[in-house]
């Protein structure tokens, strides 16, 4: 699929895939999507998850089928063929059975709302965001989500920090931006039992990015924040464009800046890479975010000295 996602770097830009269900319309970002594929017969799995629709091989690649209505809580329609989207993140390839693609719209990141807890909890939401597109409410769904969902396996593994001894690291203070709400809490749990008490939380870049300014305002900012963990995907700001601002800005610029989302993959690596990103890695892998920040912020610190 050509999803001729944005070239240029930091622009808090992203496209979006439309999409039906059930005659709801839903989104998700064109930077997860490897292909889209007409209705192919799939294989059912036994005892496999009620959402998993199946397995099928398209050019010798067995991926897994998502069955977005049933995930979502509608009724089958079985004059409704549909189509598969198949997406690629968390290192994992995964097919997810629509009724219709309705286009690609590009669009920015501050146009895009954060659900409310009505409908993104912690524990049960699905949705990253909604937009409104023409005359309708297009709703971001949260696909690591409902993958994690299925199985937890493909999460962050959490199990990578049972080697880390009790340590204390709180003079180093870590500035956080990540959307999700479960994953912003797995991520402080994770960095709090490496020792990193001291963490500056927040859901999106727009208020990290704030609270970077009201640092450097203060005079405090070098002091304040000794690296900078980010997501990509987030309402308001992006990754992208936080990593830009940071590393254009004459006093924050050493401040070193990890991007941790589940979109890392060779193009976006080279996006991150050009933006001045210190580190780039895939959500699953929690204890090798540990490690890059206890060398970074070690670096850091040193220079400072």
């Amino acid at each position: 699929m050509d999803t001729n996602i944005l070239l240029e770097s930091g622009t808090n830009e992203l496209e979006i895939l439309e999409f039906k269900v059930a005659n709801n319309f839903y989104g998700i970002n064109v930077a997860k999507i490897r292909e889209i594929l007409t209705y192919q017969h799939v294989t059912p799995v036994p005892n496999s998850h009620p959402f998993v629709e199946g397995i099928f091989m398209p050019r010798d690649t067995m991926i897994s089928v998502i069955n977005l209505r049933r995930c979502l809580g509608y009724e089958e329609d079985p004059d409704v063929e549909g189509l598969f989207f198949i997406t690629n993140f968390n290192s994992l390839n995964t097919a997810f059975h629509v009724d219709e693609v309705l286009g690609i719209h590009r669009v920015s990141w501050e146009d895009i709302n954060s659900p409310d807890s009505t409908i993104s909890a912690e524990d049960a939401g699905v949705s990253t965001g909604v937009i409104k597109l023409e005359d309708r409410l297009v709703v971001i769904l949260d696909f690591e989500k409902i993958v994690t969902n299925i199985n937890p396996e493909t999460g962050l593994k959490v199990s990578d920090m049972d080697a880390y001894e009790e340590r204390d690291r709180s003079q180093s203070p870590i500035l956080i931006c990540e959307d999700s709400p479960l994953l912003s809490k797995l991520i402080t749990e994770c960095l709090r039992k490496a020792g990193y008490t001291n963490l500056i939380v927040n859901p999106n870049g727009q208020e990290g990015w704030d609270k970077l300014v009201e640092f450097e305002k203060n005079g405090t900012v070098l002091d304040d924040v000794h690296c900078i963990v980010t997501d990509i995907e987030m309402p308001k700001m992006d990754g992208h464009r936080l990593c830009k601002l940071v590393k254009e800005n004459e006093v924050m610029r050493n401040i070193p800046v990890i991007i941790f989302s589940s979109l890392i993959n060779d193009e976006i690596r080279r996006k991150g890479e050009s933006l001045g990103a210190d580190a780039q890695l895939t959500k699953p892998e929690i204890g090798k975010l540990v490690a890059a920040i206890d060398g970074l912020v070690d670096e850091y610190e040193m220079a400072r000295k």
